[in-house]
């Protein structure tokens, strides 16, 4: 399943029961199934729905991002996976109606990482909160600087618009505002998703700001491309971003770049896990928002992280306390109208 998963193509698991029943399949709908943040949500889900026995699993989204394409992914799905669906989606305007349909229609849904828009009639959302990541970077990003510093950093965005990356934008800012407030913050700059796309931004980006401090994006693109600039020019400003891509981890390792991890593989599992018991026992999914936290990754912990991300075993092992917790701990369930 991790071999077809990281060759873009969609994973189907379906069985029958010994006595010719129907198996129950719940679905998972990502908005991008290349993307580093997709994969881990899509290996956590697959590790948490194959922790109820006896549930088909699918998990399937387009190439590259593209809302159309993943909504008629997500409409097919409702044939082929009608015991409950999740919905990882940057184009929540164009899900609202058809979530709300399909609710209507007795189908399960959980969003999760984005949360759905209200109209969408979504009762569960399991993600981080988005603004506290943020501010996560921002402090491990100014531990580097002078207590006194003064001067700027370049903020950069890769989907401008996208609540759950404005939100990380936002804590940042504020973060510097209170800890450092000589610090000007500049941006957030449109840093493009396309991952030549990015590297030109930031080229342009460090270019033009040749005095900054710091360069710091929202998204995993930007981490790495932070990081090959950063060595190419032997630069001494500090580079920060999220998600733990491979590329990103050794980025880390060499000491060009800081990450905060949003654990996306965690909320996978988790949206993995209930969705299925849903499905086999009937057992009600939760209302509200479902915490996860996130990790700040440096090289004080990263040969540990690199460690956990070296198989899908090793993930699913020294995550499954994790996991645990936000299911069984009441402090994770959150309402709804906190979500950040």
């Amino acid at each position: 399943m991790l071999v077809l998963l990281l060759l873009g193509g969609s994973v189907s698991c379906t069985k029958q029961d010994d006595n010719g029943d129907r198996t129950p399949t719940v679905g998972f709908v990502v908005a991008n199934k290349q993307l580093n943040y997709s994969q881990e949500m899509s290996l956590g889900f697959i590790a948490g729905v194959n922790q109820v026995k006896g549930v088909s699993l699918q998990v399937d989204g387009p190439n590259i991002i593209d809302g159309p394409r993943q909504l008629a992914l997500f409409q097919e799905m409702r044939k082929t996976a009608p015991d409950g669906i999740s919905v990882f989606t940057l184009t929540p305007d164009l899900f609202a109606e058809p979530l709300s349909t399909a609710i209507a229609d007795g189908v399960p849904i959980i969003a999760v990482d984005s949360p759905a828009l209200p109209s969408a009639g979504v009762q569960l959302f399991i993600g981080n909160d988005s603004y506290e990541l943020g501010r996560l970077l921002a402090r491990k990003v100014i531990t580097q600087l002078p207590s006194n510093a003064t001067g700027k950093v370049v903020l950069g965005t890769s989907s401008p618009g996208v609540s759950v990356l404005d939100r990380r934008a936002m804590g940042i800012r504020d973060e510097f505002k209170e800890r450092l407030p000589a610090v000007g913050v500049f941006g957030p700059f449109d840093t493009k998703q396309e991952v030549e796309a990015n590297m030109e931004a930031w080229e342009t980006l460090v270019k033009v700001n040749p005095s900054a401090l710091a360069f710091i994006g929202t998204s995993d693109a930007d981490g790495w491309n932070l990081a090959e600039i950063r060595r190419r020019e032997v630069a001494s400003w500090v580079a920060g971003a999220f998600d733990i891509d491979p590329k990103s981890l050794a980025a880390v390792k060499t000491g060009d770049l800081i990450l905060v991890s949003p654990e996306h593989y965690v909320k996978g599992a988790v949206a993995g896990r209930l969705q299925a018991e849903h499905a086999k026992t009937g057992k009600a999914l939760p209302k509200g928002w479902l915490y996860v936290p996130g990790l700040a990754v440096d090289r004080f912990n990263v040969d540990e992280i690199l460690a956990r991300q070296s198989t899908v075993a090793t993930r699913a092992k020294a995550l499954s306390g994790e996991v645990d917790k936000v299911l069984s701990d009441p402090s994770y369930l959150r309402p709804l109208a906190e979500v950040s």
